[in-house]
Formats: C-alpha cells, sequence, structure tokens
C-alpha cells in the first residue's frame, strides 16, 4: 500500500505540474487587492471556453516568452489582428466603462454612410448640434455657425477625441437617438454582446459598458476601412479655426492624444504602431486599444483600467503586451478567438462593418496604392508604419474577404503582399 500510495501521488503531482505549465493563470498577473473590484463569477464565453474564465489565461508552449509581469490591467487581451487568435487574456468579457475606445464603434458605424460623403463635404454647425454634450467633454474646438469639412470633423475625432466633433457627425448622420441605436445594432451584428451604447462619444454613464474582447472587435472592423486607418493612424494636423470677416481662415495644429503614436508627454513612442484609439474618464480610468506591426505581423491590444499609480500605465502595459506577443508567435496555443461578425456565418456580410452599400469610401478602402497616398498626405507626422498596414494584410483581409468570399477573413484567405 505505501508504495501505492507514492506512485499516486507521483501521478497527481505531475498531472498538476502539467496543468500549470499549460496555463499559468495566476503565476503572470497582479492579482488585485481586496478593496478593488472583482470580475463577475459568470462572464462571456463568446470566442472560447477560456475567454470566460476569470483572471489570466495564456497557454505557453516551449521556448514562449513568460507574460509581463506586474499587469494590472482589469482587463486586457492580446490578439492576432489577421487571424483573430487570441493570444493570452485576463478577464477579456469584463463589461466595463469603455470611454472613448466606443469612437472607434461609433466611427465603424457611422463612417460608410453616405450622408458622411465624400470626405469633402461640408457642414455648418448648428447651435443645436452641440447641445448635450457632458460636463468636461474632450473637444477639439468645433464652433457653431462654422462649416467644416467630414474629414476635419474626423480628424477632431480620432485626434483629439472631440465629443463635439462626434455630435456634429452624429447629427449629420440622423441624430444622436439613431447614432446609438445603430451603434448597438453594429455592436451585436460584430457579437460584441458585452456591448450597451447610451452615448456615441463614449461619455460615462451607469449603463454604458463595454469589454476588451469587444473593443479588440471594434478596431479589427474599423481597420478593415481605409478613412478609419488613415485616421486612427494621422499623429498631426490641422484645424479649421476662427473665421474673421475679410480675411483667410486661421487654422491650428491639433495632435493625437494616442501617446504611443506621438511619444507625447515622455511616453516612448511603440515601434509599429499605427492607432487605433485611447481614452479616459473618472468612472472608466484609462482605456487603451492599439493595432501595430513588425516583420509581417499585426497584434491588437486592449488595456482597461490599470490600477498601477505608474505614469502612463496603460501605454506601457499595452506597449509589453505587444512585445510580448510579437516574441511568442508559434510558440503558444491560442485561449480564444475574436468571432466574425453574424453575417459572415452566414455568408451575407451586410453589416456596416462590411460597408456593403457600394459608397465611395467602401470602394476606396480595397485599394492599397489610393489608400497609401491618401495616409502620406493627411498629415500622419512621419507614421510610416501605417503605411505598411494600409497596403498589406489589413487591406488584404478586407478584400479577400468582403470582395470575393463575401466571407469574414479567415486564416485561410490570409496571403502576404509586398509592402509598398
Amino acid at each position: 500500500m505505501p508504495a501505492l500510495k507514492k506512485t499516486a501521488m507521483a501521478v497527481t503531482s505531475a498531472a498538476l505540474l502539467s496543468a500549470f505549465v499549460v496555463n499559468p493563470a495566476s503565476a503572470v498577473a497582479k492579482d488585485a487587492s481586496d478593496d478593488e473590484p472583482k470580475p463577475p463569477a459568470g462572464m462571456s464565453r463568446i470566442g472560447g471556453e477560456q475567454l470566460g474564465l476569470s483572471g489570466t489565461q495564456v497557454n505557453l508552449g516551449p521556448g514562449a516568452p513568460v507574460l509581463p509581469k506586474d499587469l494590472t490591467g482589469r482587463s486586457w487581451m492580446v490578439a492576432d489582428a489577421e487571424s483573430g487568435e487570441v493570444l493570452a487574456s485576463h478577464n477579456p468579457h469584463w463589461r466595463l466603462p469603455p470611454a472613448s475606445t466606443l469612437k472607434m464603434l461609433f466611427a465603424d458605424t457611422v463612417m460608410p454612410a453616405p450622408a458622411l460623403q465624400p470626405k469633402t463635404r461640408k457642414y455648418t454647425v448648428k447651435d443645436e448640434d452641440l447641445a448635450d454634450m457632458g460636463e468636461g467633454s474632450s473637444l477639439v474646438g468645433v464652433k457653431e455657425d462654422l462649416s467644416y469639412t467630414v474629414h476635419d470633423l474626423w480628424l477632431g475625432v480620432f485626434l483629439r477625441s472631440g465629443n463635439d466633433a462626434v455630435h456634429v457627425l452624429a447629427a449629420m448622420y440622423g441624430g444622436v437617438p439613431k447614432t446609438v441605436q445603430d451603434m448597438q445594432t453594429h455592436a451585436e451584428e460584430l457579437q460584441a454582446l458585452d456591448t450597451t451604447v447610451v452615448s456615441p462619444d463614449g461619455y460615462d454613464s451607469p449603463e454604458q459598458v463595454s469589454s476588451a474582447y469587444d473593443l479588440t472587435l471594434f478596431a479589427r472592423s474599423g481597420l478593415q476601412n481605409a478613412d478609419f486607418r488613415e485616421y486612427c493612424s494621422t499623429a498631426e494636423a490641422e484645424f479649421p479655426g476662427e473665421q474673421k470677416k475679410g480675411k483667410k481662415r486661421e487654422s491650428f495644429g491639433i495632435q493625437n492624444t494616442n501617446r504611443l503614436l506621438t511619444g507625447a508627454d515622455g511616453v516612448t513612442p511603440y515601434k509599429g504602431i499605427a492607432g487605433v484609439k485611447n481614452g479616459y474618464t473618472t468612472h472608466a480610468g484609462n482605456t487603451f486599444t492599439g493595432v501595430a506591426e513588425r516583420n509581417g505581423k499585426v497584434l491588437l491590444v486592449t488595456v482597461m483600467n490599470p490600477s498601477s499609480n505608474e505614469t502612463h500605465a496603460v501605454y506601457n502595459e499595452a506597449a509589453s503586451l505587444l512585445d510580448w506577443g510579437f516574441s511568442a508567435g508559434g510558440k503558444v496555443t491560442p485561449v480564444g478567438e475574436l468571432v466574425p461578425p453574424k453575417s459572415a456565418e452566414t455568408g451575407n456580410a451586410t453589416g456596416k462593418g462590411a460597408e456593403a452599400d457600394g459608397s465611395a469610401a467602401a470602394k476606396d478602402k480595397h485599394s492599397p496604392a489610393k489608400t497609401t497616398k491618401a495616409a502620406a498626405a493627411g498629415g500622419s507626422g512621419g507614421v510610416g508604419i501605417a503605411l505598411g498596414i494600409v497596403g498589406g494584410v489589413l487591406v488584404l483581409l478586407a478584400g479577400a474577404a468582403f470582395l470575393v468570399n463575401r466571407r469574414w477573413p479567415l486564416p485561410d484567405l490570409v496571403r502576404r503582399r509586398p509592402r509598398p
């Protein structure tokens, strides 16, 4: 009996050790303190069973690097933008306030609309267009009774996270209530079911929530649109200012609030970064979704509400997760996947993200040459890596999936193109 008992104990120990090596969840992340909110016991399983588990999920293979230490985000994930494989996650379906990262869903929903085409269309702002913005909203400086092009307004949305620009575009689209309703419908089409939309700009509301998983879906869908890619990768631009009688209209410079893109406020610019969107409110804390490319691999990362007191923790943690993701490629077993839209599963990609209405934006977004030229002329502030993504894998995902197969991009549809 003693020998049998020793054997049983050895087998049990080996099994436990094996499970730890495959999924060392608790060993790689900083545990939340007792006074911090805890993730709900039951979270969505969309994208895979592991994505519904609380805590850090990663399946390390031989030679795989360990995850960065001291990750403090309440929720985060890193995924392959092409294949949709989720390489690692931490409470990715925890429903949290998204702040201005929700503007990615706003843009992906309304940008293709005929009412906002072409980009050169001018619109004179009315007083009511700027009504009902939340107190303390981030603003780019849109003024009533002055005219702006759609292009100007999108620069205001992506660079300065301007809620004023969002509300004017929403008015052009058909009004805030219609915009909110269509954003919710589009989120459901993308299977972003953790998201409840209350305002188009991400301003705090008790009911308004999203998740790291959903924000990553919004970014992946939006990045298939050439205009979306251009705006989110633009570091600096000129924005129309006041119009003095008898004089040429003034303009002023604006800079993207994505510090991994610009290197502002002492943050080191991330090599290969090309967007997407950051956000902050008192209730949401700092949120960030980014896309980066290195050596032909494109990764998406989302971090929500780090508890670290370190300055710019959201950017530092996002950068460290991207570094890990590029090093871990081919050495980890995915913990889940980014699901396709509902319509793509049925072979009928007619959602707004597919831009199947034949609009000018939809036509142009599949042309690498046109897109590269547009991004280069758009005042991107030297963010050359965006051109690689524009002319490469992400535009191929859109073209191959929606124009040829009418299906959402899957791994077998991904083919490399030479960079321009």
